[in-house]
């Protein structure tokens, strides 16, 4: 019998369907009462679980061996948690006109997110990119996403995004750093085991996603804050994330053109530095919001799969470019072959980052 696929010309990420599917059923069947609270603690151990299961899974051999690209992660993380947070604060213009204030808030907290793992080192590789760089690069940025999401959402959102305090920066380190840490003490134990186990474990990866979006609706529906979300704020929230999107596509290609990097590391740094991440924003939504979670991890939703759809497109085109001949293109900083020596080595080279090989 022949196993099925999902077909490669879907442009709807099959998980996405799943996430959808959830909402659905938390619609239609929101937990309540005792249900609620056993699916809240149900979820709370699966955020734990989920994180120490990142930080079973980290190298810190690939982490340490990635520092030799410095240049190249402090670029991905300048755009993951410093300009993307800057075109966040600036949608703060679009309210009440396009956006509400609730959805302006989610549309924040999506740009404090940390960037993908998964998806960036798949679309890095299909274009011919640097993809040690993303797998360090995506590292890197979850790792300091643990701390910086968290810190920046409680000083940019404040008492308005969900009732940040210390009480909830102390959840997060309950909830997400100290299980990241165990995972990390007992890699040396458990690291083979994870490893053998990757696909299985990926499952248990997205139920518990599922699990966080179906107790965050649950409480969104039960409280009734659906009513004040209208198709036509929808249709502008996606329209918004499509600028947004753009934008930092745009910026990671030629901002990093313009530092001089390598055609490799600007396709890495494109997909690393354009990307937020479904799995680490969910659960640190569940944990920073609460109740008001639902509309606080929309955007990121409608943007996942937005990034998904258009990156996937980008990276087939980067697949054809035509391959660089070492022996005849001249590096970025060579110097023109046509032009004149000076007579003294005054002129200063630019340095860029090494290449691996």
């Amino acid at each position: 019998m022949k196993r099925l696929h999902w077909p490669r010309w879907m442009p709807i990420d099959p998980y996405i369907l799943l996430l959808l599917g959830t909402v659905g059923l938390a619609a239609l069947l929101p937990a309540r009462g005792t249900a609620a609270d056993v699916a809240s603690g149900a979820s709370t151990a699966a955020i734990a679980f989920l994180f120490f299961l990142y930080g079973a899974r980290l190298s810190t051999r690939e982490a340490l061996d990635g520092l030799r690209h410095w240049r190249l992660h402090v670029t991905v993380l300048a755009c993951t948690f410093i300009v993307f947070p800057a075109l966040g604060l600036a949608s703060r213009a679009l309210v009440p006109v396009l956006l509400t204030q609730p959805l302006y808030q989610g549309l924040l907290f999506l740009t404090l997110v940390p960037s993908t793992i998964q998806s960036s080192i798949a679309f890095t590789s299909i274009a011919r990119g640097n993809v040690p760089a993303a797998i360090c690069a995506g590292s890197f940025s979850s790792l300091v996403g643990i701390v910086v999401t968290p810190l920046l959402a409680a000083g940019l959102l404040g008492g308005s995004g969900g009732g940040f305090s210390a009480d909830s920066l102390v959840k997060i380190v309950l909830q997400l750093l100290v299980p990241f840490v165990a995972g990390q003490l007992l890699r040396p134990w458990i690291g083979d085991f994870v490893a053998r186990h990757k696909k299985v474990l990926g499952y248990v990866d997205r139920g518990s996603i599922l699990l966080v979006v179906y107790t965050a609706f649950s409480a969104g529906m039960v409280q009734g804050i659906w009513h004040r979300v209208s198709p036509a704020r929808l249709g502008a929230l996606l329209g918004v994330e499509a600028v947004l999107l753009a934008v930092m596509l745009l910026l990671t290609w030629y901002g990093a053109k313009a530092l001089r990097f390598s055609r490799e590391d600007r396709i890495a740094i494109q997909f690393a530095g354009s990307k937020k991440s479904l799995a680490s924003g969910l659960p640190m939504a569940s944990v920073l919001f609460g109740a008001h979670a639902s509309l606080a991890v929309l955007p990121l939703m409608l943007f996942h799969q937005m990034q998904l759809m258009v990156c996937a497109v980008i990276a087939k085109r980067r697949s054809h470019d035509p391959e660089p001949n070492p022996d005849t293109a001249p590096e970025p900083d060579a110097p023109n072959p046509a032009a004149p020596e000076p007579d003294a080595p005054s002129r200063t080279t630019v340095a860029t980052t090494p290449r691996p090989r």
